[in-house]
């Protein structure tokens, strides 16, 4: 398989377990701070859809880790070997834990189911941009006058919002009020809707869709849906983005309740909208941003009744300590314990690999450790050197050790680099063990080693 297709089997296959674990995460963070408002709640989900998009891309390197840090420390000590390179030769047994290993038409079936799905999520994602296009173009600007004209205005200039947003405009294509837009917003109404409407319900409605604008709503969630299209397959990923759609309509009515004089006075006005709203569709637009966008009614109201508890200082440093600390051991966990997809993986299982040795008895990597006779200790690659073109990691071999304690096959099981997987296998070639007895006779074994490679400051 082409190294394009095993990355993205790789994406996939870790994005079904760890998109879960992000989710959880997120809601017992959620969870413990909801009393302190829907912001933090907010951008508690909106963090966890961005990391859960990107944690299955994201691999956990200890040895790169361990000299970065080294690196750092004011009392560190240079570890020289020859030419100021420090090659650690480790065969612990965990050597391919997290591999998996399937036929490689198997992965080649979940690669294109994969692809199917990414490429349905883009084909919609493309006609939503094409239908929001359509309709803010089928816009015409409407007439406000009078009482209303005066709410229209005083909502623009308590949400400061730049010139050209803000503008009401009547469209035929929408069933109730959006917001759409990113260079200039424009708030779209079905025909006839303002007839009849009071001002403060007018206001109360311009006053959440302005706080829409304010905060950038629109792009914000174009740039969620582009950022999430790889794990948009997931249900729990629906859930997230959910979330990050109920927590933003609250922190929505919290603004436009402080723009028209009260909380009170905004329910009432709310409550009124539901009811003219409620026998039309909804808006069938991905990326339209309206009032009763999240379906969740039910709960904004409790929110807007339920009195806010301030929260002490030493609390809130209590909350937000366990909230990163609980986003830190989710992150770290999910890259530790990733599951990795290599071509040597793929090819173990064809009838290449099958034929190496088929009679050889597998030995753990500890055993065989003890019975080295001589080693050869590989040397880093001299032209990585020079060109200061370096990297830390380790390279993994697949070794089948002869009678006679000779490495009959060396191959590279998980790479690092060309250059440094060439000189792990030219040391480990030269290796020489004892013969491996099985009831008194020399037999092939077969078994792993793994070269580390980190160069010294």
């Amino acid at each position: 398989m082409k190294m394009l297709e095993l990355w993205v089997l790789q994406y996939a296959l870790n994005s079904l377990w760890q998109v879960p674990m992000v989710c959880a995460a997120a809601c017992a963070a959620a969870r413990m701070t909801r009393r302190a408002g829907p912001q933090i709640e907010h951008w508690i989900w909106v963090v966890a859809l961005l990391s859960e998009a990107a944690l299955p891309a994201l691999r956990l390197d200890p040895p790169r880790l361990a000299g970065w840090v080294r690196g750092i420390l004011p009392w560190r000590r240079e570890s020289v070997v020859g030419d100021a390179v420090n090659v650690v030769i480790g065969t612990g047994s965990s050597v391919g834990a997290g591999v998996l290993r399937l036929p490689a038409i198997v992965l080649t079936a979940a690669v294109a189911i994969y692809a199917g799905c990414l490429l349905y999520f883009v084909g919609r994602l493309g006609w939503g941009f094409w239908r929001t296009g359509l309709m803010g173009r089928s816009g015409e600007p409407a007439a406000l006058t009078g009482d209303i004209a005066d709410a229209w205005e005083r909502c623009r200039r308590f949400f400061g919002l730049e010139r050209g947003d803000g503008a009401v405009e009547v469209s035929p294509m929408i069933a109730g009020p959006v917001t759409v837009g990113v260079a200039r917003q424009v708030l779209l109404v079905p025909p006839d809707f303002l007839t009849g409407l009071e001002e403060r319900e007018f206001e109360a409605l311009v006053a959440h869709e302005f706080a829409h604008m304010r905060r950038r709503d629109f792009a914000k969630n174009l740039v969620y849906e582009m950022v999430s299209l790889p794990v948009n397959y997931h249900p729990l990923l629906w859930l997230t983005r959910l979330r990050v759609a109920e927590s933003r309509e609250m922190v929505c009515d919290r603004m436009a309740a402080e723009a028209v004089a009260g909380r009170e006075r905004y329910l009432r006005c709310l409550l009124r909208l539901a009811s003219m709203l409620s026998d039309r569709a909804p808006v069938r637009v991905l990326h339209a941003i309206g009032i009763f966008d999240a379906n969740i009614f039910e709960r904004r109201i409790m929110n807007l009744t339920r009195r806010d508890v301030r929260v002490s200082g030493l609390r809130r440093v209590a909350i937000a300590v366990a909230c990163a600390a609980i986003g830190a051991v989710t992150c770290v966990s999910a890259m530790a314990l990733r599951m990795e997809v290599s071509a040597a993986t793929v090819q173990s299982n064809d009838a290449k690999g099958k034929s190496a040795a088929p009679n050889a008895l597998s030995v753990a990597p500890g055993v065989m450790e003890g019975s080295i006779v001589s080693k050869v200790m590989p040397v880093y690659p001299a032209d990585a050197k020079a060109n200061k073109d370096t990297v830390n990691g380790a390279v993994v071999l697949f070794v089948v050790v002869g009678k006679d304690g000779v490495p009959e096959t060396v191959r590279v099981k998980k790479s690092l680099r060309a250059d440094y997987d060439q000189s792990a296998v030219d040391a480990v070639s030269q290796w020489r063990w004892k013969p491996f007895l099985l009831n008194g006779d020399p037999t092939v074994v077969k078994t792993t080693i793994t070269i580390n490679y980190t160069l010294a400051d």
